[in-house]
């Protein structure tokens, strides 16, 4: 089973720099603002990270030409940037879709789109091949209900 405790503490730190951004922005503009403000407000908090790693993709052991570009990646950990009024299921299998590809153990989905900052934690079992949330103590949420992940209407 995964050891996901050993990234509390930089999780606990990249939430509290995305707060810091939706602070002085607000909420509503477009996503490359808060990629670019909360890259800048990591760095300035000693935290180091890239913006826009490239993915790659093979498909039957050939390489694409088309590749994916993740928001901000800090160590093994990979945080997705929304900008919308609901995160709705495309946007966690987006996610997902990066930890299994990369397979990092960890992935943050932060949404600046609406009024209160948006987060939740994913995280990726390459045992398994499965990707699951998890809570802030970084324990897999017990029985948890996937199922609002396939109906898009669910409020």
């Amino acid at each position: 089973m995964l050891d996901l405790s050993k990234y509390s503490n930089v999780v606990y730190k990249i939430i509290g720099a995305a707060m810091t951004v939706h602070s002085e922005l607000n909420w509503g503009l477009l996503e490359p603002v808060y990629q670019e403000a909360l890259h800048l407000e990591l760095l300035d908090r000693g935290i180091d990270n890239v913006r826009e790693q490239e993915v790659p993709v093979y498909y039957k052991e050939h390489l694409l030409e088309k590749k994916y570009r993740m928001d901000i990646v800090v160590g093994d950990i990979i945080v997705e940037l929304k900008s919308v009024t609901k995160l709705v299921p495309v946007h966690r299998a987006q996610l997902c879709n990066y930890l299994r590809l990369t397979r990092k153990p960890l992935g943050l989905l932060i949404n600046f789109g609406e009024e209160s900052l948006i987060g939740e934690r994913w995280a990726y079992d390459a045992d398994t091949n499965e990707c699951f949330i998890v809570d802030r103590n970084m324990e897999p949420l017990p029985d948890a209900d996937y199922s609002y992940l396939l109906d898009e209407n669910d409020n």
